[in-house]
């Protein structure tokens, strides 16, 4: 990283305060939810509406980032609504959103940071306030409170209404697909994670978290568009920290999943990546798009593996595509507009930042966000049409 993108992404703090404010837009629900046991449905006939999904990255609360809640609040309680405020009308305006919560949430007060995260369950709200639908919860900190962590973290998104895919309470919960409606659509939601830091499944629960395995995430697909699944999405926590050049697992895994077909028709539709902590590119790999690396939504600013503060932990992207039905019965849900929305999470103001709505607050905005679009596109993915959002 040159010195000078150093100093304009430190500059970045200073510039965008006035840029987080965002109005505020009221967009259509989503997660109508429809259960995993019903019998296969038809795909939509070609005069139904398609759809536009969303997906952001790593939600992850470090200590500074749980007391600035707590300041939102006003001592009362925590609130982390006012941290999404710029990119609310970008979540809420798609007819599916989907986040992924990093963490598990704690309780009675005891919410910590790193490198053990207990989180206040208020993040559930914040989410849901901002219009998401659905998170990814398989991640490396899914089991940083065992299962009485995971317990908590399901229970507290069920009451604020979002849907979530990647760990279980039960077996017959981690055994069912997560299926979300987006207009005429069923969409399931499938997500894994390449590890849990070294903790154990628990002995009486090794279904808790979904692990990477091609073989299984393949069956879990299909089983999903057994159950009535037009799209499947697959989010996978994956990749090489600090990296934002994709590792050599996840472009084997990429090239696996998205090959894998049941009657000519791809089993996955698209993929979602989180973990490296930095945006790394999007592909369409076998005609289905991958999103390497989606970065860190919410996060403080912290160190790589040499001590060094890495800015680029706090700047990532939000990818939409636009869904259109098939041509005919038992076709697939195309992808017809691909694009990617640069962010930034301010420090100064405790705020994401959507950069292409802050161009206008200093050169350095335009800095960081043509970082972004370099490495986005970094793998060819704009002669495949991937464009940058607003």
């Amino acid at each position: 990283m040159t010195t000078r993108r150093r100093q304009t992404t430190t500059a970045l703090a200073a510039v965008l305060i006035a840029a987080t404010a965002g109005c505020r837009a009221q967009g259509p629900s989503a997660a109508a939810p429809s259960g995993p046991g019903g019998q296969p449905a038809a795909s939509a006939p070609s005069a139904a509406p398609g759809f536009t999904l969303v997906a952001s990255g790593d939600v992850l609360p470090h200590g500074t980032i749980i007391e600035r809640a707590k300041t939102y609040a006003g001592g009362n309680g925590y609130d982390f609504r006012p941290m999404f405020a710029a990119v609310e009308p970008v979540v809420a305006g798609a007819d599916l959103a989907i986040c992924h919560m990093d963490t598990v949430y704690g309780a009675d007060g005891d919410y910590t940071g790193y490198p053990n995260f207990s989180s206040p369950p208020q993040v559930a709200e914040g989410l849901a306030a901002t219009g998401y639908d659905a998170c990814s919860t398989a991640s490396n900190h899914a089991l940083d409170d065992g299962a009485a962590g995971i317990q908590r973290t399901l229970d507290t998104l069920d009451r604020a209404g979002v849907r979530h895919a990647g760990s279980a309470r039960t077996a017959d919960e981690a055994n069912g697909v997560t299926m979300l409606r987006a207009g005429a659509a069923k969409v399931a939601h499938l997500a894994y994670t390449n590890g849990t830091n070294g903790f154990p499944l628990p002995q009486e629960q090794p279904w808790a978290v979904n692990l990477i395995d091609p073989d299984r995430i393949v069956a879990d697909a299909r089983a999903a568009r057994a159950a009535g699944a037009d799209v499947v999405v697959v989010s996978l926590h994956w990749g090489t920290e600090w990296q934002d050049v994709p590792d050599e697992q996840q472009v084997r895994l990429s090239t696996q999943l998205t090959a894998s077909k049941t009657n000519g028709r791809p089993d996955v539709d698209l993929i979602l990546g989180t973990h490296a902590h930095v945006p790394q590119a999007y592909e369409k790999v076998n005609g289905t798009w991958v999103v390497y690396g989606l970065g860190d939504q919410i996060a403080d600013g912290t160190v790589d593996q040499q001590g060094v503060q890495d800015p680029r932990a706090n700047e990532s992207t939000i990818g939409r595509f636009t869904f259109a039905p098939p041509a005919h019965r038992g076709g697939r849900w195309e992808v017809t507009k691909a694009e990617f929305l640069p962010q930034a999470f301010d420090l100064g103001a405790g705020r994401v930042v959507n950069l292409n709505a802050a161009l206008d607050q200093g050169a350095s905005v335009g800095v960081v966000r043509d970082w972004i679009r370099g490495v986005v596109l970094s793998r060819g993915a704009a002669q495949d049409g991937l464009l940058m959002g607003k």
